[in-house]
């Protein structure tokens, strides 16, 4: 079995119940518009059980479908905050303290063909 397998079928418990929170609130999100499961499904270009699985929060469940739930229900602009690196307090810190600036030095082009 391999990481990305193992990952999704036994996440670490955080994660798991985040995505369980996410894909009740997903259906919450869904019955308030008084929309069947059917109709989100072609309206995001998936099958029903796609999002059935979204609604139970079940880890295998691609992102790209719990993305177009939340843009199907005018939910995703809150989306654009996540990981927003401005945001990350560690991560700026660390930064400053060790000078990095870069993951990878920028390969430079050349003008050799």
């Amino acid at each position: 079995m391999t990481a990305r397998n193992l990952l999704s079928q036994t996440p670490p418990y955080p994660v798991e119940q985040a995505i369980k929170r996410l894909g009740a609130n997903l259906r919450t999100a869904r019955l308030r518009r008084n929309l069947t499961i059917e109709e989100v499904a072609e309206k995001i270009g998936t099958g029903p059980r796609a999002v059935a699985d979204a609604e139970k929060g079940k880890p295998s469940t691609g992102m790209v479908v719990y993305t177009a739930l939340l843009w199907a229900y005018d939910l995703l602009e809150p989306m654009a905050a996540l990981a927003d690196p401005a945001r990350d307090e560690e991560g700026l810190t660390l930064e400053l303290s060790s000078g990095r600036v870069r993951a990878r030095a920028k390969e430079e082009l050349d003008n050799d063909f």
